[in-house]
C-alpha cells in the first residue's frame, strides 16, 4: 500500500451541509464527500485491491467506489482532514489480515485430574444419600 499514491488518487467534493445551522448552512459549502476508485487505483496491489473490496464490499458502490463523508464542523479544510483520516483507517483495517488461530492441545494430565476430580464430586454426592438398608 503506497499512501501518498493512493491520497493522491482521492476526489474531493465540497457540498452544502444539510439539517439545521441557520444562514451559514445555506450559503457554504463545508460538507466534504471523498470518492476512492478501487478498482482503477495505482496505490493498492491487486491482492490489496481484492482484499479491500472483499472486506468493504457493503460500502462500496456497485462502480467498486467507495463513499465517505464528513460535515461534523464548520470549516471544509477541517473536515477534509477528518475524512482523509476516516478513510486511511478504513483501508488500514480493510488490509490487516488476522494470524490463523493454532488449535492448542489438552495435555493428558489435566484430562486425568478433571476425571479425578468429577469421581470425588460423585462420591461425595452418593455419600450424602440415605443408606439403602435392604
Amino acid at each position: 500500500m503506497e499512501i501518498d499514491k493512493i491520497l493522491s488518487e482521492l476526489s474531493f467534493k465540497a457540498v452544502r451541509s444539510s439539517g439545521a445551522g441557520g444562514q451559514n448552512v445555506n450559503k457554504v459549502s463545508s460538507k466534504v464527500v471523498l470518492s476512492f476508485d478501487v478498482h482503477h487505483s495505482q496505490g493498492l496491489t491487486d491482492e490489496e485491491k481484492l482484499l479491500v473490496a472483499t472486506k468493504l464490499s457493503s460500502r462500496l458502490t456497485t462502480d467498486a467506489v467507495l463513499i465517505l463523508n464528513c460535515d461534523e464542523h464548520r470549516s471544509q479544510f477541517r473536515n477534509k482532514e477528518i475524512v482523509i483520516k476516516r478513510f486511511l483507517e478504513l483501508i488500514k483495517n480493510a488490509l490487516f489480515i488476522p494470524k490463523e488461530r493454532k488449535p492448542t492441545k489438552i495435555p493428558k494430565s489435566v484430562i486425568r485430574k478433571r476425571i479425578k476430580d468429577k469421581k470425588n464430586i460423585s462420591e461425595v454426592k452418593k455419600n450424602r444419600r440415605k443408606p439403602d438398608l435392604n
